[in-house]
């Protein structure tokens, strides 16, 4: 019983210190993986495992191994951002694969993709024949960025001239039953205004709501549990 409760210990801790370590790293761990962050993630993780199964790792050695390899990528993290010289070698830069309509087939080799992997990527974008794309550039983070060629370019409202309000954020304002009263005071209202939006859609109580949302100019929009569902 002892074992398990050691194992238990060690992973809590363990979460927490990864946790930390992720968050003083910041969001682009998370939003723009380069190799350099993907090898980050493998260590962190290896540095765990190994710390649960092995009966020798102490506590606090786990704490000491998270901490100094943390603190390591948050320099590294620093010195891209100071020096724009290191960025390449610790980021990666990006790469044209398509020019002026072109596929440079050397620059698709040195990312090491091959036609039908870049037109899957392309698809993603929304454009599902290459003939559309006038460039196309694969980003450190290995996404693609297309830039179509004009017959295939979406108009915009200035181009059609067309005159449209300015856009705005959606709020959430109920989530699983519970007010969100930040949001709820950041869109400029109260409970009780909430209370009377949603009886204007004969819902009396905030446990019977899903979800609901505000928008400028727009109604509550709410969505209610499915009992029938449950």
């Amino acid at each position: 019983m002892n074992h398990y409760l050691s194992i238990a210990v060690e992973l809590t801790c363990g979460f927490v210190f990864l946790f930390f370590a992720t968050k003083l790293q910041g969001k682009t761990q998370f939003s723009q993986i380069t190799p350099f962050d993907f090898i980050s993630a493998v260590i962190l993780g290896e540095l765990l495992g190994n710390a649960i199964y092995d009966h020798e790792v102490k506590l606090g050695e786990i704490a000491f191994s998270v901490g100094i390899w943390a603190v390591l990528v948050y320099v590294t993290e620093m010195v891209t951002q100071k020096f724009i010289g290191s960025r390449k070698l610790l980021e990666g830069e990006p790469n044209i694969v398509v020019h002026k309509g072109q596929i440079k087939y050397d620059a698709l080799k040195k990312a090491k993709l091959d036609i039908n992997q870049l037109q899957s990527l392309v698809r993603q974008q929304g454009y599902f024949s290459l003939r559309e794309v006038e460039y196309a550039i694969i980003e450190t983070n290995g996404m693609i960025s297309v830039l179509p060629k004009v017959d295939y370019d979406t108009p915009k409202n200035s181009d059609l001239k067309i005159k449209a309000e300015a856009p705005s954020l959606p709020i959430n304002l109920i989530i699983d039953g519970e007010v969100v009263c930040e949001n709820l005071k950041e869109a400029g209202f109260d409970e009780q205004w909430l209370k009377k939006e949603l009886e204007k859609q004969k819902i009396h109580h905030y446990e019977d709501v899903l979800f609901a949302e505000w928008m400028q100019n727009e109604p509550v929009f709410v969505l209610k549990y499915d009992r029938k569902a449950q």
